[in-house]
């Protein structure tokens, strides 16, 4: 999935609730992930040595020059079919 289809998804996910512009969500995503040119809030707290938790996503943490991500419970289990 590139950027334009992760924010036609988050769109689709939104629209019940009031759907969020596409534009608004391609900010977010931006600010979140980073550009090009700029990088997002996730890289610059890995880059001050920081982890970044999404409960039930996972950790995303910088170590031994590598990025990792740890998956959490929730995110483990749906990618192995244990919840709907």
């Amino acid at each position: 999935m590139d950027r334009s289809g992760l924010i036609e998804a988050v769109a689709h996910r939104t629209a019940g609730g009031g759907a969020l512009p596409p534009e608004d969500i391609g900010r977010v995503i931006d600010a979140l992930f980073g550009t090009v040119t700029e990088a997002g809030a996730l890289a610059q707290a890995l880059k001050e040595g920081r982890t970044v938790t999404l409960v039930g996503f996972g950790s995303f943490r910088y170590a031994d020059g590598e990025a990792a991500l740890r998956p959490g419970k929730a995110l483990d289990e749906f990618l192995h079919g244990d919840v709907g």
